[in-house]
């Protein structure tokens, strides 16, 4: 069970998307990172920026997942027990959708989608990892897409989970979590917390990624 701040109780991790497997709960460990009090715990946020390429299309398919209400900033109070959780759907998705850029699957350059086949790039890792917790009762406001250049430069989605021990990514490139600074990435914007629908720079005077690239 994992605890969160304004929340209240929570369910247990969702087990019945994609078939996950209850097992891959209980089994295993992971350790919690140690947390050093000199370490940057949070991105510095900027202006309101574009939503990436994809995104409307996404929402205009998938509207109760894009549901623009406002709402609070919630973040998760990092337990061990939530942590393990974390890093087992990180692990989980890596392992069980098979990469694809999106011209190869569907014949566009961009595409956000559910990797219901089995399938997906970078960005449709994200949103199966976002849309297990966020069914699980974890808030949708500590889960944030988030667009970043990844070590060659080039576009990339992960998802940045806001925490009281700072700001942890979810990547399809690395079955380890990891905090924001540890990923030798750029920052370059992610959905408000308060808004699902707004997204907001993180202060990277590089230009936005055009797409998300196919990682």
């Amino acid at each position: 069970m994992v605890s969160i701040r304004g929340w209240g109780t929570c369910l247990a991790i969702f087990v019945g998307l994609a078939g996950f497997p209850q097992s891959s709960l209980a089994a295993g460990a992971a350790a919690k990172p140690a947390m050093s009090h000199a370490r940057v715990l949070y991105a510095s946020l900027g202006d309101t920026a574009r939503a990436p390429i994809g995104w409307t299309e996404f929402c205009t398919a998938h509207a109760a997942d894009c549901m623009s209400r406002p709402s609070e900033a919630r973040d998760i109070v990092m337990t061990q027990t939530a942590w393990k959780d974390l890093v087992r759907v990180n692990r989980w998705v890596n392992e069980t959708i098979k990469p694809m850029t999106d011209m190869e699957h569907w014949g566009v350059i961009e595409k956000w989608s559910y990797p219901t086949d089995g399938y997906g790039d970078c960005e449709d890792y994200v949103l199966l990892k976002r849309k297990m917790l966020v069914d699980a009762g974890w808030p949708r406001e500590a889960l944030l897409i988030t667009v970043v250049r990844d070590k060659k430069g080039e576009g990339h989605a992960v998802l940045t989970v806001k925490s009281d021990k700072g700001e942890f990514v979810l990547d399809n490139q690395n079955e380890d979590v990891l905090a924001w600074t540890d990923t030798g990435y750029r920052f370059v914007k992610r959905q408000s917390q308060t808004d699902p629908n707004v997204w907001v720079s993180l202060g990277d005077s590089r230009p936005a990624a055009v797409t998300a690239a196919s990682n």
